[in-house]
């Protein structure tokens, strides 16, 4: 299947930012930079009906170079549909099922926006307010004023951490634990990457910040408070934060990154080899990213946040909004995609998604839905390289399945 220029431009929206992030500089916009790429929305596109062959077709053949397994769970008022395919072991072949627990990444970031948004509603916390208030001696005191509100959309202008970007640094140190402030502490070693509120620059350092925000504000620890308020009152029975646990309790798939020959701890998989990654220190995205799941699960809550069952409608707005400011990269001229917690996504046709991916190696993890839950999906890919972009071929088909129409109905 070939891709179209919209589906494309899709792809670079439903890109899961790898948990380590590094620090970029831009340089000025060029004759070189593409025009910003910009599907225009229709807000009367209907959601057309479940295409069961297309969702077939996108999880199929499994498990191949590029993944293991997939449980993939669709929902909404216009039908729904369940599939799961593949291994949950290469070195057993024991069959995939879907009512099993796997790292979330980067979806977290939602559950840490929505307990912000929810002290937000008991006036605890200002998206007005500055971190250096709420959270003083955190930032250097050469940073200008940072708010709330500016981390959860990523325009805080906050930058990341120098740390190694390679996979082999990371599977050497995959049990290293890190405290919040030690992660933080590192980020803003480094000078502030442009004024607060004038571009946008996705970046785990801002959920950090609004981790230790939440943790100051309350007086208890991040973890009781995702849990307390939102898995519980949810029935998210088998959603957990593990901590400083390497490992998934319970009924999971085993996670696996491609390696290149003669790398330490290597199994053969196919023409290649890979190493298992199932066990590994979350402690380093924290906020950014250490839930686990299951698809049922956030198929819950995914649905009782759009309906305003989490955050009070009066304060929910922000995760459905992106400010009006440009990404913080090389051209410069790219508007941006984020909301508070989520990202806006324009599908072919015109019809409007809001959602979430996240990528820890071994799992690559989606949520979203339209806003009016006409169509939900959740999606969990053992991916061999789920941090590589051209990895993201996967779950963009899955994605695009997700909202197809059938060839009777094309």
């Amino acid at each position: 299947m070939k891709l179209s220029a919209a589906c494309l431009a899709l792809a670079t929206l439903l890109v899961a930012t790898p948990a380590q992030a590094t620090a970029t500089t831009p340089a000025p916009a060029s004759s070189a930079c593409p025009p910003p790429a910009v599907v225009q929305p229709d807000p009367g596109a209907p959601v057309p009906p479940v295409n069961a062959a297309a969702l077939e077709q996108s999880v199929k053949d499994l498990p191949a170079a590029d993944a293991t397994a997939a449980i993939v769970r669709v929902g909404g008022t216009k039908g729904s549909w369940q599939g799961v395919t593949g291994v949950a072991d290469i070195t057993t072949g024991r069959k995939a099922s879907a009512h099993v627990r796997f790292r979330a990444g980067s979806v977290t970031k939602m559950f840490t926006t929505a307990v912000v948004l929810q002290l937000v509603a008991e006036g605890k916390i200002s998206l007005d307010g500055t971190v250096q208030d709420y959270l003083p001696g955190l930032l250097p005191d050469s940073y200008p004023e940072v708010r709330v509100g500016q981390l959860l959309n990523h325009t805080s202008g906050l930058p990341a951490p120098d740390l190694p970007g390679t996979f082999d640094w990371v599977y050497r140190t995959r049990f290293k634990t890190w405290t919040p402030e030690e992660y933080v502490g590192l980020a803003v070693r480094n000078p502030i990457e442009f004024a607060p509120g004038t571009r946008q620059h996705y970046l785990n350092t801002n959920t950090f910040v609004a981790g230790l925000l939440i943790e100051k504000v309350t007086g208890r620890p991040y973890e009781h408070e995702v849990t307390s308020r939102i898995l519980r009152p949810l029935g998210m029975r088998d959603s957990y934060l593990p901590g400083a646990s390497p490992r998934i309790r319970g009924p999971h798939h085993k996670g696996y990154q491609s390696v290149p020959a003669g790398f330490d701890g290597a199994i053969a998989y196919g023409a290649g080899q890979v190493v298992d990654m199932t066990e590994t220190s979350v402690t380093s995205t924290w906020a950014s990213g250490d839930l686990i799941s299951t698809a049922a699960d956030l198929e819950k809550f995914v649905k009782a946040l759009f309906s305003g069952k989490v955050v009070p409608p009066a304060q929910l707005e922000p995760m459905f909004t992106v400010p009006d400011v440009t990404m913080y990269d090389e051209c410069g001229n790219q508007p941006a995609v984020y909301t508070s917690g989520m990202t806006r996504l324009v599908l072919p046709g015109g019809i409007v998604a809001y959602g979430k991916t996240g990528a820890r190696y071994g799992y690559a993890a989606g949520v979203g839905a339209t806003r009016d839950l006409s169509r939900t999906l959740v999606y969990s890919v053992n991916s061999t390289d789920a941090k590589a972009s051209g990895q993201n071929d996967r779950t963009l088909r899955i994605a695009l399945a997700a909202f197809a129409r059938s060839a009777a109905g094309a």
